[in-house]
Protein backbone atom coordinates (compact mmCIF):
# COMPACT_ATOMS: atom_id res chain seq x y z
CA UNK A 1 0.00 0.00 0.00
CA UNK A 2 1.81 3.40 -1.18
CA UNK A 3 2.14 5.54 1.65
CA UNK A 4 1.65 9.16 1.03
CA UNK A 5 2.69 12.39 2.91
CA UNK A 6 1.38 15.31 4.56
CA UNK A 7 1.77 18.14 7.44
CA UNK A 8 -2.16 17.73 8.65
CA UNK A 9 -4.45 15.46 8.03
CA UNK A 10 -8.02 16.19 9.21
CA UNK A 11 -10.85 14.37 9.70
CA UNK A 12 -13.84 15.78 8.62
CA UNK A 13 -14.86 18.12 5.84
CA UNK A 14 -17.44 20.52 7.61
CA UNK A 15 -17.85 23.41 9.40
CA UNK A 16 -14.78 23.46 11.18
CA UNK A 17 -12.58 20.90 8.72
CA UNK A 18 -12.98 23.17 5.80
CA UNK A 19 -12.18 26.28 7.31
CA UNK A 20 -9.17 24.96 9.15
CA UNK A 21 -7.92 23.44 5.99
CA UNK A 22 -7.72 26.95 4.19
CA UNK A 23 -6.38 28.32 6.77
CA UNK A 24 -3.66 25.53 6.89
CA UNK A 25 -2.81 25.81 3.17
CA UNK A 26 -2.52 29.83 3.70
CA UNK A 27 0.19 29.22 5.93
CA UNK A 28 1.45 26.35 3.12
CA UNK A 29 1.42 23.49 5.23
CA UNK A 30 0.17 20.23 3.04
CA UNK A 31 -3.28 19.51 4.13
CA UNK A 32 -5.46 16.39 3.41
CA UNK A 33 -8.92 16.33 4.45
CA UNK A 34 -10.79 13.22 4.89
CA UNK A 35 -14.54 12.75 4.73
CA UNK A 36 -16.62 9.66 4.22
CA UNK A 37 -19.50 11.76 2.42
CA UNK A 38 -19.03 13.02 -1.04
CA UNK A 39 -18.63 16.45 -0.78
CA UNK A 40 -18.12 18.98 1.48
CA UNK A 41 -20.46 19.70 4.70
CA UNK A 42 -22.74 16.73 4.25
CA UNK A 43 -22.64 16.22 8.01
CA UNK A 44 -24.03 18.29 10.12
CA UNK A 45 -22.91 21.08 8.23
CA UNK A 46 -26.14 21.19 6.17
CA UNK A 47 -28.96 20.60 8.62
CA UNK A 48 -27.42 24.25 10.33
CA UNK A 49 -29.55 27.36 10.19
CA UNK A 50 -26.67 29.69 9.09
CA UNK A 51 -26.88 32.14 12.26
CA UNK A 52 -23.48 33.65 13.10
CA UNK A 53 -22.98 35.08 16.35
CA UNK A 54 -20.69 36.56 18.96
CA UNK A 55 -23.34 36.90 21.56
CA UNK A 56 -22.68 33.98 23.68
CA UNK A 57 -21.23 34.00 27.58
CA UNK A 58 -17.73 33.67 27.28
CA UNK A 59 -14.40 35.44 26.40
CA UNK A 60 -12.86 32.55 24.16
CA UNK A 61 -16.63 31.88 21.49
CA UNK A 62 -17.19 35.76 21.91
CA UNK A 63 -13.52 36.38 20.25
CA UNK A 64 -13.25 33.32 17.75
CA UNK A 65 -17.05 34.40 16.77
CA UNK A 66 -15.72 37.92 16.30
CA UNK A 67 -13.18 36.42 13.85
CA UNK A 68 -15.84 34.57 12.01
CA UNK A 69 -18.23 37.45 11.77
CA UNK A 70 -15.31 39.42 9.78
CA UNK A 71 -14.20 36.52 7.79
CA UNK A 72 -17.82 36.19 6.94
CA UNK A 73 -18.66 39.93 6.17
CA UNK A 74 -16.16 40.56 4.10
CA UNK A 75 -15.81 37.21 2.17
CA UNK A 76 -17.70 38.17 -0.67
CA UNK A 77 -15.84 41.37 -1.56
CA UNK A 78 -12.71 39.84 -0.70
CA UNK A 79 -13.29 36.58 -2.90
CA UNK A 80 -15.70 36.96 -4.73
CA UNK A 81 -18.52 34.66 -3.73
CA UNK A 82 -21.94 35.74 -2.69
CA UNK A 83 -22.66 32.94 0.71
CA UNK A 84 -25.99 34.54 1.56
CA UNK A 85 -24.06 36.76 3.95
CA UNK A 86 -26.86 39.47 5.67
CA UNK A 87 -25.82 41.76 8.53
CA UNK A 88 -29.19 41.09 10.78
CA UNK A 89 -27.76 41.25 14.07
CA UNK A 90 -29.17 38.87 17.08
CA UNK A 91 -32.19 40.72 18.82
CA UNK A 92 -32.91 38.46 22.34
CA UNK A 93 -36.85 39.90 23.19
CA UNK A 94 -37.18 39.76 26.99
CA UNK A 95 -40.52 39.19 28.51
CA UNK A 96 -39.95 38.20 32.24
CA UNK A 97 -37.96 39.97 35.19
CA UNK A 98 -35.73 36.75 35.27
CA UNK A 99 -34.32 36.76 31.73
CA UNK A 100 -34.12 40.50 32.20
CA UNK A 101 -31.68 40.29 34.75
CA UNK A 102 -29.85 37.35 33.15
CA UNK A 103 -29.47 39.13 30.12
CA UNK A 104 -28.02 42.25 31.79
CA UNK A 105 -25.24 40.79 34.03
CA UNK A 106 -23.92 39.03 30.65
CA UNK A 107 -23.59 42.61 28.94
CA UNK A 108 -20.25 42.81 31.29
CA UNK A 109 -19.18 40.40 30.25
CA UNK A 110 -19.52 40.70 26.72
CA UNK A 111 -19.02 43.82 26.93
CA UNK A 112 -15.93 43.67 28.60
CA UNK A 113 -14.41 41.22 25.38
CA UNK A 114 -15.77 43.95 23.17
CA UNK A 115 -19.11 43.03 21.98
CA UNK A 116 -21.32 45.21 20.48
CA UNK A 117 -24.43 44.24 22.34
CA UNK A 118 -26.73 46.90 24.43
CA UNK A 119 -30.13 46.69 26.01
CA UNK A 120 -32.61 47.88 24.27
CA UNK A 121 -36.26 49.02 25.35
CA UNK A 122 -39.66 47.90 23.98
CA UNK A 123 -39.84 50.29 21.22
CA UNK A 124 -36.58 49.31 19.36
CA UNK A 125 -37.50 45.77 19.92
CA UNK A 126 -41.05 46.37 17.72
CA UNK A 127 -38.97 48.82 15.82
CA UNK A 128 -36.98 46.17 14.43
CA UNK A 129 -39.38 43.14 14.28
CA UNK A 130 -42.65 45.07 13.26
CA UNK A 131 -45.26 43.09 14.49
CA UNK A 132 -43.74 41.57 17.87
CA UNK A 133 -45.83 40.64 20.78
CA UNK A 134 -46.37 43.60 23.08
CA UNK A 135 -48.12 42.10 25.90
CA UNK A 136 -45.30 41.72 29.22
CA UNK A 137 -42.95 43.13 26.60
CA UNK A 138 -39.52 44.69 28.82
CA UNK A 139 -37.09 45.39 25.88
CA UNK A 140 -34.33 42.51 24.84
CA UNK A 141 -30.49 42.68 24.04
CA UNK A 142 -29.18 43.66 20.59
CA UNK A 143 -26.18 43.13 18.97
CA UNK A 144 -26.22 44.40 15.11
CA UNK A 145 -23.22 43.29 14.33
CA UNK A 146 -24.24 39.66 14.03
CA UNK A 147 -25.65 37.85 10.90
CA UNK A 148 -26.45 35.03 9.25
CA UNK A 149 -25.35 33.39 5.88
CA UNK A 150 -25.96 29.94 3.73
CA UNK A 151 -23.77 26.90 5.33
CA UNK A 152 -23.54 25.13 2.48
CA UNK A 153 -22.58 28.41 -0.04
CA UNK A 154 -20.36 29.09 2.85
CA UNK A 155 -18.52 25.31 3.40
CA UNK A 156 -18.41 25.39 -0.64
CA UNK A 157 -16.91 28.54 -0.94
CA UNK A 158 -14.07 27.63 2.00
CA UNK A 159 -13.56 24.25 0.27
CA UNK A 160 -12.83 25.75 -3.13
CA UNK A 161 -10.39 28.05 -1.28
CA UNK A 162 -8.70 25.88 0.39
CA UNK A 163 -8.22 23.69 -2.61
CA UNK A 164 -6.87 26.62 -4.92
CA UNK A 165 -4.05 27.41 -1.94
CA UNK A 166 -3.30 23.43 -2.36
CA UNK A 167 -5.12 21.30 0.30
CA UNK A 168 -6.20 18.11 -1.27
CA UNK A 169 -9.81 16.37 -0.14
CA UNK A 170 -10.29 12.59 -0.61
CA UNK A 171 -14.47 12.20 -0.29
CA UNK A 172 -16.08 8.60 0.06
CA UNK A 173 -13.18 7.91 2.17
CA UNK A 174 -13.82 7.44 6.02
CA UNK A 175 -11.05 7.29 7.97
CA UNK A 176 -10.45 3.57 9.80
CA UNK A 177 -7.65 3.96 12.11
CA UNK A 178 -5.71 6.54 13.80
CA UNK A 179 -1.49 5.45 13.66
CA UNK A 180 0.65 6.50 16.17
CA UNK A 181 4.01 4.87 17.99
CA UNK A 182 6.35 6.24 20.55
CA UNK A 183 3.39 8.25 22.20
CA UNK A 184 2.46 10.43 18.83
CA UNK A 185 0.39 10.03 15.74
CA UNK A 186 2.04 9.00 13.03
CA UNK A 187 -0.91 9.19 10.34
CA UNK A 188 -4.46 7.33 9.49
CA UNK A 189 -5.66 4.56 7.71
CA UNK A 190 -8.85 4.76 5.27
CA UNK A 191 -10.45 2.24 2.96
CA UNK A 192 -8.43 3.52 0.27
CA UNK A 193 -4.75 3.80 1.51
CA UNK A 194 -2.53 4.80 4.45
CA UNK A 195 -1.70 8.49 4.70
CA UNK A 196 1.17 10.03 7.31
CA UNK A 197 1.70 13.77 8.64
CA UNK A 198 2.65 14.93 12.05
CA UNK A 199 -0.48 16.24 13.09
CA UNK A 200 -4.24 14.57 12.36
CA UNK A 201 -6.90 16.78 13.72
CA UNK A 202 -10.13 15.23 14.87
CA UNK A 203 -12.79 17.43 12.97
CA UNK A 204 -15.74 14.63 13.16
CA UNK A 205 -18.89 16.09 14.15
CA UNK A 206 -21.17 14.04 15.59
CA UNK A 207 -18.74 10.90 15.31
CA UNK A 208 -16.04 12.86 17.57
CA UNK A 209 -16.03 10.80 19.97
CA UNK A 210 -15.67 7.45 18.05
CA UNK A 211 -12.75 9.10 16.39
CA UNK A 212 -10.95 9.87 19.38
CA UNK A 213 -11.25 6.45 20.87
CA UNK A 214 -9.29 5.26 17.89
CA UNK A 215 -6.94 7.59 19.21
CA UNK A 216 -7.24 6.14 22.70
CA UNK A 217 -8.70 9.36 24.02
CA UNK A 218 -11.88 9.72 25.19
CA UNK A 219 -13.25 13.36 24.79
CA UNK A 220 -17.35 13.90 26.90
CA UNK A 221 -18.73 14.49 23.52
CA UNK A 222 -22.52 12.86 22.48
CA UNK A 223 -24.97 13.99 20.35
CA UNK A 224 -28.44 15.33 20.84
CA UNK A 225 -31.45 15.95 18.01
CA UNK A 226 -32.40 19.07 16.85
CA UNK A 227 -35.00 20.04 14.53
CA UNK A 228 -35.40 23.19 12.17
CA UNK A 229 -37.21 23.87 9.05
CA UNK A 230 -37.76 26.65 6.42
CA UNK A 231 -40.78 28.49 4.80
CA UNK A 232 -41.54 29.61 1.59
CA UNK A 233 -39.94 33.34 0.59
CA UNK A 234 -41.97 36.35 1.67
CA UNK A 235 -41.00 40.09 1.35
CA UNK A 236 -38.71 41.08 3.52
CA UNK A 237 -40.31 42.17 6.65
CA UNK A 238 -37.52 41.87 9.54
CA UNK A 239 -33.70 41.37 9.81
CA UNK A 240 -32.59 39.95 13.20
CA UNK A 241 -32.45 36.53 13.98
CA UNK A 242 -34.88 36.52 17.28
CA UNK A 243 -34.50 34.28 20.34
CA UNK A 244 -36.53 33.81 22.76
CA UNK A 245 -35.15 32.02 25.40
CA UNK A 246 -38.56 31.24 27.58
CA UNK A 247 -38.69 27.28 27.99
CA UNK A 248 -42.30 26.23 26.46
CA UNK A 249 -44.22 22.76 27.38
CA UNK A 250 -41.80 20.80 25.16
CA UNK A 251 -38.64 23.35 24.53
CA UNK A 252 -36.54 25.46 26.12
CA UNK A 253 -35.72 27.72 23.41
CA UNK A 254 -36.61 28.54 19.73
CA UNK A 255 -35.29 30.99 17.25
CA UNK A 256 -35.65 32.33 13.63
CA UNK A 257 -34.83 34.88 11.12
CA UNK A 258 -35.56 36.04 6.97
CA UNK A 259 -32.53 34.44 5.02
CA UNK A 260 -31.29 35.84 1.96
CA UNK A 261 -33.70 34.54 0.22
CA UNK A 262 -36.83 36.19 1.80
CA UNK A 263 -37.82 32.20 3.37
CA UNK A 264 -37.92 32.13 7.61
CA UNK A 265 -35.38 29.31 8.96
CA UNK A 266 -36.30 28.06 12.83
CA UNK A 267 -35.38 25.74 14.99
CA UNK A 268 -35.93 24.16 18.24
CA UNK A 269 -33.94 23.44 21.27
CA UNK A 270 -36.06 20.30 23.02
CA UNK A 271 -36.37 19.90 26.37
CA UNK A 272 -35.61 17.55 27.76
CA UNK A 273 -33.13 16.74 25.31
CA UNK A 274 -32.81 13.84 23.01
CA UNK A 275 -29.80 12.15 22.77
CA UNK A 276 -28.83 10.04 20.09
CA UNK A 277 -28.07 10.36 15.95
CA UNK A 278 -31.71 9.51 14.76
CA UNK A 279 -31.94 12.23 11.76
CA UNK A 280 -35.50 11.62 10.73
CA UNK A 281 -38.28 14.04 11.48
CA UNK A 282 -41.20 14.06 13.89
CA UNK A 283 -44.64 15.02 14.05
CA UNK A 284 -43.82 17.00 17.44
CA UNK A 285 -41.41 19.40 16.34
CA UNK A 286 -43.70 22.07 13.56
CA UNK A 287 -46.80 21.86 16.38
CA UNK A 288 -44.67 23.11 19.50
CA UNK A 289 -42.37 25.18 17.46
CA UNK A 290 -45.55 26.90 14.85
CA UNK A 291 -47.42 27.75 17.75
CA UNK A 292 -44.69 29.40 20.28
CA UNK A 293 -43.50 31.50 16.61
CA UNK A 294 -46.98 32.61 16.02
CA UNK A 295 -47.46 33.71 19.76
CA UNK A 296 -44.54 36.02 19.64
CA UNK A 297 -45.31 37.09 15.92
CA UNK A 298 -48.70 36.53 15.08
CA UNK A 299 -47.70 37.80 11.53
CA UNK A 300 -46.14 34.51 10.58
CA UNK A 301 -49.41 32.40 10.51
CA UNK A 302 -50.46 32.69 7.39
CA UNK A 303 -46.40 31.10 5.97
CA UNK A 304 -46.22 28.12 4.19
CA UNK A 305 -43.77 26.01 5.70
CA UNK A 306 -41.64 24.19 3.01
CA UNK A 307 -39.17 21.36 4.60
CA UNK A 308 -38.12 20.00 8.20
CA UNK A 309 -34.64 18.61 8.69
CA UNK A 310 -33.33 17.13 11.89
CA UNK A 311 -30.02 17.67 12.66
CA UNK A 312 -27.17 16.66 15.29
CA UNK A 313 -25.73 18.83 17.75
CA UNK A 314 -22.47 17.23 19.15
CA UNK A 315 -22.43 18.35 22.59
CA UNK A 316 -20.22 18.44 25.88
CA UNK A 317 -21.17 18.30 29.48
CA UNK A 318 -21.09 22.25 30.16
CA UNK A 319 -22.05 23.47 26.53
CA UNK A 320 -18.00 24.67 25.46
CA UNK A 321 -16.35 22.94 22.74
CA UNK A 322 -13.37 20.81 22.87
CA UNK A 323 -10.20 22.31 21.14
CA UNK A 324 -6.71 20.78 22.52
CA UNK A 325 -3.66 19.07 21.96
CA UNK A 326 -3.89 15.93 24.04
CA UNK A 327 -0.71 15.54 26.20
CA UNK A 328 -1.19 11.66 26.05
CA UNK A 329 -0.64 11.50 22.16
CA UNK A 330 1.81 14.50 20.07
CA UNK A 331 0.24 15.70 17.29
CA UNK A 332 -3.20 14.61 17.84
CA UNK A 333 -5.42 17.95 17.67
CA UNK A 334 -9.23 18.00 18.95
CA UNK A 335 -11.48 19.97 17.32
CA UNK A 336 -15.04 18.49 18.55
CA UNK A 337 -18.14 19.13 21.13
CA UNK A 338 -19.33 22.17 18.99
CA UNK A 339 -22.73 22.25 20.70
CA UNK A 340 -24.86 23.07 17.41
CA UNK A 341 -22.13 26.16 16.61
CA UNK A 342 -19.76 24.59 14.79
CA UNK A 343 -20.66 26.63 11.36
CA UNK A 344 -20.55 30.15 13.71
CA UNK A 345 -17.35 29.07 14.94
CA UNK A 346 -15.35 27.58 12.38
CA UNK A 347 -14.14 30.52 10.13
CA UNK A 348 -12.14 31.74 13.28
CA UNK A 349 -11.18 28.32 15.03
CA UNK A 350 -9.67 27.44 12.06
CA UNK A 351 -7.37 30.39 11.77
CA UNK A 352 -6.57 30.30 15.58
CA UNK A 353 -5.40 26.26 15.21
CA UNK A 354 -3.88 26.58 12.39
CA UNK A 355 -1.62 29.15 13.77
CA UNK A 356 -1.01 26.93 17.01
CA UNK A 357 -0.57 23.97 14.15
CA UNK A 358 2.41 26.04 12.55
CA UNK A 359 3.98 27.68 15.52
CA UNK A 360 3.15 30.91 15.16
CA UNK A 361 -0.07 31.90 17.63
CA UNK A 362 -0.57 35.20 18.88
CA UNK A 363 -1.22 35.94 22.51
CA UNK A 364 -5.01 36.49 20.77
CA UNK A 365 -4.65 33.05 19.68
CA UNK A 366 -4.31 31.29 22.89
CA UNK A 367 -7.12 33.21 24.40
CA UNK A 368 -9.49 32.00 22.34
CA UNK A 369 -8.21 28.40 22.60
CA UNK A 370 -7.97 29.00 26.70
CA UNK A 371 -11.23 28.59 27.38
CA UNK A 372 -11.85 24.96 25.41
CA UNK A 373 -9.45 22.38 27.53
CA UNK A 374 -9.92 18.81 27.41
CA UNK A 375 -8.70 19.14 30.90
CA UNK A 376 -11.84 20.99 32.47
CA UNK A 377 -14.66 19.97 34.94
CA UNK A 378 -17.05 20.84 32.86
CA UNK A 379 -19.02 21.91 35.82
CA UNK A 380 -19.74 25.32 34.17
CA UNK A 381 -22.32 26.04 31.70
CA UNK A 382 -22.76 27.72 28.73
CA UNK A 383 -25.71 30.60 29.33
CA UNK A 384 -26.07 30.75 25.79
CA UNK A 385 -26.57 27.85 23.98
Amino acid sequence: MTETNYDVIIIGAGSIGTPLAMALAERKLRTLVLDGAASPGQGQNKCAIGGVRATHSDGSKIKTCLRSLEIFSTWEKKHGDDIGWIKGGYLFPVYTENDEKVLKELLKVQKGFGLDIDWVGPDKVKALVPGVAEKDLRGGTWSPGDGSASPLLSVNAFYRRAVKLGAEFRFSEPVTELLSGAGAVKGVLTTQGRYSAKWVVNAAGAQAAEVSLKAGVKVPVRPDCHEAGITEPADRFFEPMVVDIRPGDKSKNYYFYQNWEGQIVFCLTPQPPIWGDDRRSTSEFLPEVSRRMINLMPNLANLKVRRTWRGLYPMTPDGFPVVDFPAGLKGYVLAVGMCGQGFMLGPGLGEALAAHIAGSASAEDREKLAGFKLERSFAGQEKLK
